[in-house]
């Protein structure tokens, strides 16, 4: 992308927090990066591909693939040895995009198995990571990428190098990179595990001020209707930013961390249980850089609580429903308390006469999507205001409020157990009922043999796993069954003339190896949300139960769906989706109340499971009704709930009843309804872990007779 059709880094309007982490990390690429968070439109992406006209030029040496420095080029880059000193070019910072469908031999590179066994050499293609040595690593989307590609970046991003490993022939070369990462957190959440991984991470929300938003869509405006124009009216902020991140680069190794600013790190990081080092090392990175951009050579205090903003929100989760975020009352308690504990207090001491300075290089003052628009801004704009350099502090929201807890009404009950007759009229709606305690699940697999999205449900074919055999490859072979290929060559090897120890290998020797792992699957839940599940005051035991299979399905990356039905009809609370948060919000949310309508529940999801099939026919489903079985409203209710039940039997969709009956007499309902969708039926006590003894075998076992049948 040429500079001129790149939207400048400086005429982004406002999103302070955003541009100050990219910058940290312009400055000191050891912070780990960002992970930046927000609703789409909020000039995520923007920003981060304006940084690249922000770092300095890289001079490498010539026909180097993996841009080694001619002044210290690495000893085990696969393209030297290199001359200590010889002829070098120079080049902007590159910004590398890695796709969300990316495989792993396009990030990390490939090595040509055939010519490595027929001619012993390393023919080595490189990967993203490579052309990303030295720049940018970007990937948006990074929630959507698949773990064990997630896995193998920041790896590499930690280690500052790559590894290749097939088959015993191995290949590693540099790779430090400035690494960011784009999400939308209702598109689905990162592992804790892996969030932690990264440096920073911002939250971005575009802004609600009429006038702000204003001026974002003026200059968006303008920048689609002459980019080359508009890069040229923000050339001078851009080039000041340069050379002030080029200038604290250059000042960061002479900044210094005291023991009062390490021991208010530490007390930081203890006070909000951060566990491991990590975030102490982080916000001592963070801080340090954050004395360089403002031009000290001293971390201040100020420094240590704009680090602690920026690199703890993300390492509070304690589970996968929490949202980040950070205390900033109790953060600065904690700062008091570490500042009197300690009575070093080291001033900041600009070198130089250099005054403090704004982030950003003369940003606006309001946040903003894909900013655009004309005019240069004023001449005032980032001036110093004794903040040490830094936006005015954020203020975060530490999550939603957490749902009304109050007791259910019991009107509403309906009569009739066995689901026939004239019901009394439907109750009113009830309030949301807060979610019971959750609690760790027994595994709901999908028998058979599958072969969709890496997970780790059901048993699939993947590209990683056990070796359960070879095939011939069909395109390009991907994982080498050496036994299998060394087989397949041996009986030819005197008709291809072979002399010496070699083995004489052809392409039609090379065989494929088939794997087995698991996959994640659908988990569409059917919901019953009538007056019956209030009137007996159990929906607070249903919504625990299905937040605990909502947290199974998030550590199994499963796609979600939520249906629920209640009154006259069923809705679709939540279509299919990656973001198990969203579905646990609707669950809260849920109200209940009104008739049973069953059999309309059943048809809404299959309805959404046919529309899945065609979108995704490789990603199988796992269909979990949660009701008492009873079905009221209008004519032959039990009928019509059955005849419904036997469609999705029909296309052999895997199902599990969990029975919400209580009470010392039980119709068994539920279990009549297992058995019409061939599937199984487990209470609520047997769905936890500790009572649920051998619910995937019955579940295995069901669809086994079946298909016996």
């Amino acid at each position: 992308m040429s500079t001129s059709s790149r939207y400048p880094f400086t005429a982004i309007v406002g999103q302070d927090d955003l541009r100050l982490a990219l910058l940290l990390n312009a400055v000191s690429p050891a912070v780990g990066g960002v992970l930046v968070r927000g609703e789409k439109g909020t000039a995520k992406s923007t920003a981060v591909r304006a940084l690249a006209a922000l770092l300095p030029p890289v001079r490498t040496v010539e026909g180097c693939r993996f841009s080694c420095d001619p002044a210290a080029p690495d000893p085990g880059c696969p393209d030297g040895p290199h001359p200590a000193v010889g002829p070098g070019g120079e080049r902007a910072a590159r910004m590398v995009e890695l796709p969300v469908g990316a495989s792993e031999d396009r990030l990390v590179g490939a090595l040509d198995i055939e010519r490595a066994l027929a001619e012993g050499v390393k023919a080595f293609e490189p990967g993203l990571l490579a052309d990303a040595h030295r720049g940018i690593l970007y990937v948006d989307e990074v929630n959507l990428l698949h773990d064990h590609l997630i896995d193998l970046l920041l790896d590499a991003a930690a280690m500052g190098a790559s590894y290749v490993e097939r088959e015993g022939v191995s290949v590693r070369h540099a790779a430090r990179f400035l690494l960011v990462g784009t999400m939308n957190p209702e598109e689905g959440e990162l592992r804790p595990q892996l969030l932690d991984r990264f440096g920073l991470t911002v939250e971005v929300a575009a802004s609600r001020e009429p006038d702000q938003r204003v001026e974002v869509v003026r200059r968006r405006l303008a920048f689609e209707d002459d980019p080359a124009a508009f890069a040229g009216r923000w050339s001078g902020e851009e080039a000041g930013l340069r050379e002030r991140v080029a200038a604290a680069r250059a000042l960061l190794p002479r900044v210094r961390l005291g023991d009062g600013a390490l021991r208010r790190i530490a007390a930081v990081c203890a006070a909000f249980e951060v566990d491991g080092m990590r975030g102490d090392l982080v916000m001592a990175r963070t801080a340090t850089a954050l004395a360089a951009w403002a031009g000290r050579t001293e971390v201040a205090v100020e420094d240590v609580r704009q680090a602690a903003l920026l690199a703890l929100p993300h390492r509070r989760r304690r589970n996968p429903f929490d949202a980040p975020g950070l205390d900033e009352e109790k953060l600065d308690e904690v700062l008091r308390d570490a500042a009197a504990d300690d009575p070093e207090d080291e001033p900041p001491t600009p070198p130089e006469g250099q005054a403090p300075e704004e982030p950003g290089g003369g940003d606006d003052d309001g946040p903003g999507p894909d900013g655009g628009g004309g005019g240069r801004p004023d001449p005032g704009d980032g001036a110093g205001d004794g903040s040490g350099g830094l936006p005015p502090q954020r203020t975060e929201d530490s999550g939603a409020p957490a749902p009304e807890d109050a007791p259910e009404a019991l009107t509403g009950a309906e009569p009739g157990e066995s689901g026939g007759g004239t019901p009394r009229p439907a109750s009113a709606e009830q309030r949301a009922v807060a979610a019971g305690e959750p609690f760790r699940t027994k595994v709901l697999s999908v028998p058979g043999l599958g072969a969709g999205a890496a997970g780790r449900r059901s048993r699939a074919r993947t590209e990683h796993g056990r070796t359960t055999g070879a095939t011939r490859p069909e395109g390009a072979l991907t994982k080498l069954h050496l036994t299998a290929t060394v087989r397949a060559a041996a009986p030819h090897q005197r008709a291809r003339g072979r002399s010496g120890r070699g083995l004489v290998v052809r392409r039609d020797d090379l065989r494929q190896a088939t794997r087995e792992g698991r996959e994640g699957n659908l988990v569409l839940f059917v919901v019953d949300a009538s007056g019956s599940m209030a009137a007996r005051r159990r929906m607070g035991a249903v919504k625990g139960a299905v937040l605990s299979l909502l947290l199974d399905a998030y550590q199994r990356r499963d796609k979600v769906g939520l249906v629920t039905f209640r009154g006259r009809e069923a809705e679709v609370a939540l279509p299919p989706t990656s973001s198990v948060d969203a579905a646990a919000a609707r669950l809260q949310a849920l109200p209940t109340g009104g008739r049973t309508p069953l059999a309309a529940g059943l048809l809404k999801a299959h309805d959404v499971l046919r529309v899945e099939r065609l979108r995704d026919a490789t990603r199988r489903p796992l269909l979990v009704v949660v009701t008492d079985g009873r079905a009221t409203g209008g004519p032959e209710p039990m009928a019509l709930a059955g005849r419904a039940a036997r469609l999705h039997a029909a296309e052999a969709t895997a199902s599990v009843v969990v029975d919400c009956e209580t009470g010392p007499v039980r119709l068994g309902l539920a279990g009549e309804l297992a058995r019409e969708l061939r599937g199984t039926a487990v209470t609520l006590d047997e769905l936890r872990a500790e009572a649920l003894t051998g619910l995937v075998k019955d579940v295995t076992d069901h669809h086994r007779a079946r298909r016996a049948a």
